[in-house]
């Protein structure tokens, strides 16, 4: 079946949530099911990322469906489904033997680290529960899923990180910036308090630059931070 400019086939538009047409097509003899857009993504790819649960399980019933295929950023489908927060279909992806739980892309990144960045409570516990799963894993430039959540301010996902005695609440990223660092210049209080709180982080721990958490918050000028008085 013939491709666009952009490399996608039907099927590749039809499984961003199109399940009846994904069934007509797939009843086709000329079909590729797993063939690769000009991104190196697969109609998998684009329906685990916008959450389609049952366009990835028609999908993933095909014996000519690579499960953990990696695009020509080395995301898988697990990855991006574990981007956006689906949390169906990440479990329907971590039940398969097929599949690489902690995979890294070429950043370095690992499903749990972008669950963590965006927030997604739900779906950093499924990942959590894996035995294979690195819960402090550090990408290319040393960040970890508690650096991630620290930096958008996800007081959940820090707090459930912070409960497991493998994750490093103080770990520097390549730069010398902690979770700490990015919670203060991100003006997320709640989130600065809940790391203040632990014996092993240290306050005023300065970067590559000499910078440290206080100084990041009052560069940003986040009064509450300051305040509160424990920086």
């Amino acid at each position: 079946m013939p491709a666009d400019n952009c490399g996608r086939t039907p099927l590749s538009y039809a499984a961003e949530g199109y399940e009846v047409v994904v069934r007509l097509l797939l009843d086709r003899p000329d079909i590729e099911t797993d063939s690769k857009d000009n991104l190196g993504r697969t109609p998998l790819s684009y329906a685990a990322e916008g959450g389609y649960e049952e366009v990835v399980s028609l999908l993933l019933d095909r014996q000519d469906v690579e499960a953990d295929s990696k695009d020509n950023l080395g995301r898988t489908p697990l990855l991006y489904a574990a981007w956006r927060g689906h949390k169906a279909v990440v479990r329907r992806l971590l039940d398969r033997q097929d599949i690489e739980a902690d995979s890294k892309d070429n950043d370095g990144l690992t499903p749990i680290s972008c669950a963590a960045g965006g927030g997604h409570e739900a779906v950093v516990r499924l990942l959590l529960d894996r035995p294979d799963v690195e819960a402090d894993s550090k990408d290319n430039l040393g960040r970890t899923p508690l650096l991630y959540a620290a930096w958008r301010g996800h007081e959940a996902v820090v707090r459930l990180l912070l409960d497991r005695q493998d994750v490093e609440a103080d770990s520097k990223a390549n730069w010398g910036q902690t979770p700490l660092s990015f919670a203060a210049g991100g003006g997320y209080e709640a989130v600065v308090r809940l790391l203040l709180d632990r014996p092993d982080v240290e306050a005023d721990s300065k970067d590559n630059s000499g910078r440290t958490p206080l100084l990041y918050a009052a560069w940003r000028g986040h009064e509450a931070v300051i305040s509160s008085k424990n920086l």
